[in-house]
C-alpha cells in the first residue's frame, strides 16, 4: 500500500474528527485512517491541560482568532470569533461547559430531516456513550458512566456565595434541579465541566488514536472530486503544501472508501467551496470550477451570542471573588469560577409579539404560534462568575471586587453566512454571523438582562451581595424597568460571541441524514456545521454525539 493512500481521510482532528477516527478504527481495526489537522499536537502543554488557563489560550497560537465582518445590528462592530487550532480542536481551548440542551431542540431537528435518529431519543445512547458522569448515583437512563469524556461538578468547590446565589434565583421563581443534562435544562443547575480534578479532557487524548495516522500542522486545500460519467466521487484531498516531515511527499492523498470533512462550522464550508461544491455564482466569481451547485453551503450559520455585566460586591474583603488574596482555596481554581447555570424561557406573550414583528418585516403570513421557537424552552442562559471578566474599561481582571454575569442567547433566529475571501486555503473565510438581525433575538436578550437585574437588584438576597453595577465611562445604567431602547443600547455595546457556530453545512440542505454531501459519493461532513437548528446548550456534548452516531452509520455502510 502506498503511504499516500488510506481507507478514510478525515479533514480536521477536532472534537468530531478525533472521536470519529477512533470509533471507526475500534469498529474495524483493519481500516487505515488518516487525520489531517491544521494545528499542532499540544498534548504535552501544561497550559492546555490546566482547565483554569482557558482564557489565556484565546487569541494564542492555538486559536484561529477569526474576525467577523462589521455587524450592522451591533453598531457595525467587528467581533472576534475564537476557534481551536490544534489536534483536539475546540476541546483544547474551550471553557469546558458540559450541557446537552433541550430534548425539543433535537426532536425539531429529527422532524426537519425526517429521521428519528437525530431526535433526542435517537441521540441519547450516544450522549451516554461519550461520557463518564461524575456522580455514580446519576440516572443510568440519561447519564453515561463508561465513556471517554469525564465530567465533574463545581458543587465540590464550595464557592463563598453558593447558597446566596441559589436563593436569589429561587426568589424569582427559578428552582434548583439536580441535573441539567436530562433533556430538560430549564431551571437552575450546577455547572458541569469536562474535566477531572481540573484537568481538561481533550478529544485527541480521551479517544484512542494510537493506530491512526495523524498529520499535524498540515492544511487541506480541497477535496479532490472526480467525474465518472456525470457521477461525482470524492477520491481524496489536496494539501495546501506537501508535508515531507511526515513522509507524505505528494500533495494529493487518496481515499479508498471516503473523505470526511470535519473542520468545523467555519472551515468545513470553506473546504467544500474550494473543492467546487457550493453556490455556483460565488464559485464562478472566484474562478472555481463547479462540480455540484450547492447553494446552501456556507448559509444558515447560527451562533450563540451574549453580553457581560459587572457588579461591585459588598464586603469584598471576605474573599468573594478571584483577585482577592482571601479567595485562595485551591479548589476554586479547578475550573470556571461559577456555581450555576440558569436556563429559562422568556414570556410567551412578548415572544409572540416579537415573532409577529419579524414576520411582518419579512412579509410572511403565518401564525406566530407555529414558529419553531414558540414551543421550545431554554431561550436564555445566565451565569454568575466570581471574577470581573472583561477585556478593558471599566473592570480590571481580576480585581477581587467585581463579579460578572453573562446573559446568553441560546436559540438565535438570526442566520449568517460563511463565504470565501479568495481561493487561498490559508486565507480566513468571510464570517458574517448577522447577530441580532431579528426582533426575536433582541427581545430574548432584553428579557435576559431584565432577569439579571431582578435577581441581583430586586431581591433582598441580591441586594445583600451587590453594592452597585459597574458601567463603562460612556455607558448608561439600566434596570429591570428600563425601556427596550435603553436595553438595546447596552446590548449593542456589549455583545460578544460564545463561539458556538453551527449550521453552515446544514443537514437537510447540504448533507442528508447520513451526513453525506448531496450530489457527491464517498464524501461526508461530521461536525457542528451540520446541525440545522440551534441547541440550548454548550454544543460540544452534541458534537461528540454526532461523531459517535456518524461512526456507527459509516461502519454499517460496508
Amino acid at each position: 500500500m502506498s503511504v499516500d493512500t488510506f481507507d478514510f481521510i478525515i479533514v480536521g482532528g477536532g472534537l468530531a474528527g478525533s472521536a470519529l477516527a477512533s470509533r471507526l478504527q475500534q469498529g474495524s481495526p483493519s481500516l487505515s485512517i488518516l487525520i489531517i489537522e491544521a494545528g499542532a499536537d499540544v498534548s504535552g502543554r501544561t497550559d492546555v491541560l490546566d482547565g483554569s488557563q482557558w482564557l489565556s489560550l484565546l487569541g494564542s497560537d492555538l486559536d484561529w482568532a477569526y474576525n467577523t465582518v462589521p455587524q450592522r445590528h451591533v453598531n457595525d462592530r467587528i467581533l472576534l470569533n475564537h476557534a481551536g487550532k490544534a489536534l483536539g480542536g475546540g476541546s483544547v481551548t474551550n471553557a469546558g461547559v458540559w450541557t446537552r440542551g433541550d430534548k425539543e431542540n433535537y426532536d425539531k431537528w429529527a422532524e426537519l430531516v425526517d429521521d428519528p435518529r437525530w431526535g433526542y431519543t435517537g441521540l441519547l445512547p450516544y450522549f451516554r456513550k461519550v461520557e463518564t458522569y461524575h456522580d455514580p448515583n446519576g440516572n443510568p437512563k440519561t447519564q453515561g458512566f463508561y465513556g471517554p469524556i469525564k465530567t465533574e461538578s463545581s458543587a465540590d468547590r464550595h464557592y463563598p456565595l453558593h447558597e446566596q446565589v441559589k436563593k436569589a434565583w429561587a426568589d424569582i421563581g427559578i428552582p434548583y434541579k439536580p441535573s441539567m443534562n436530562d433533556g430538560n435544562p430549564v431551571g437552575l443547575g450546577q455547572l458541569i465541566e469536562n474535566r477531572v480534578d481540573g484537568v481538561r479532557q481533550i478529544s485527541s487524548l480521551a479517544y484512542d488514536l494510537k493506530n491512526i495516522k495523524v498529520l499535524t500542522n498540515t492544511l487541506v486545500k480541497r477535496v479532490v472530486v472526480s467525474d465518472n460519467n456525470g457521477r461525482k466521487i470524492a477520491t481524496g484531498v489536496e494539501l495546501a503544501e506537501s508535508n515531507k516531515d511526515e513522509k507524505i511527499s505528494n500533495r494529493i492523498i487518496t481515499a479508498r472508501r471516503e473523505v470526511v470533512v470535519s473542520a468545523g462550522a467555519y472551515r468545513s464550508p470553506q473546504v467544500l467551496m474550494l473543492s467546487g461544491l457550493g453556490p455556483k455564482e460565488e464559485l464562478q466569481r472566484l474562478g472555481i470550477e463547479t462540480f455540484v451547485d450547492l447553494p446552501d453551503v456556507g448559509r444558515h450559520l447560527r451562533d450563540h451570542c451574549y453580553i457581560n455585566q459587572w457588579w461591585k460586591l459588598k464586603e469584598p474583603e471576605k474573599g468573594l471573588a478571584l483577585g482577592s488574596p482571601a479567595f485562595n482555596d485551591p479548589a476554586f481554581f479547578k475550573g470556571l469560577p461559577i456555581d450555576f447555570l440558569a436556563t429559562n424561557q422568556v414570556p410567551k406573550e412578548g415572544l409572540l409579539k416579537a415573532i409577529a414583528t419579524d414576520y411582518e418585516e419579512a412579509g410572511i403570513d403565518a401564525d406566530p404560534k407555529l414558529h419553531e421557537l414558540f414551543s421550545q424552552k431554554g431561550h436564555i442562559e445566565i451565569f454568575f462568575m466570581y471574577v470581573g471578566l472583561n477585556q478593558g474599561d471599566p473592570v480590571v481582571v481580576p480585581d477581587g471586587i467585581n463579579v460578572t454575569t453573562a446573559t446568553i442567547l441560546l436559540l438565535p433566529t438570526s442566520k449568517g453566512s460563511i463565504r470565501l475571501a479568495d481561493t487561498n486555503p490559508k486565507t480566513a473565510p468571510v464570517i458574517d454571523p448577522n447577530y441580532l438581525a431579528t426582533e426575536v433575538d433582541r427581545y430574548i436578550l432584553r428579557e435576559g438582562v431584565r432577569q439579571v437585574h431582578k435577581v441581583l437588584c430586586d431581591t433582598e438576597i441580591g441586594k445583600s451581595m451587590i453594592a452597585s453595577e459597574t458601567i463603562e465611562s460612556d455607558g448608561r445604567p439600566v434596570t429591570s424597568d428600563s425601556t427596550d431602547e435603553e436595553l438595546d443600547d447596552l446590548i449593542r455595546r456589549r455583545l460578544l460571541t460564545m463561539f458556538h457556530p453551527l449550521g453552515s453545512v446544514s443537514m437537510g440542505k447540504v448533507v442528508d441524514s447520513e451526513l453525506r454531501v448531496k450530489g457527491v459519493d464517498r464524501l461526508r461532513v461530521v461536525d457542528a456545521s451540520v446541525i440545522p437548528l440551534p441547541i440550548s446548550g454548550h454544543i460540544q456534548s452534541g458534537v461528540y454525539a454526532i461523531a459517535e452516531q456518524a461512526a456507527d452509520m459509516i461502519l454499517a455502510s460496508f
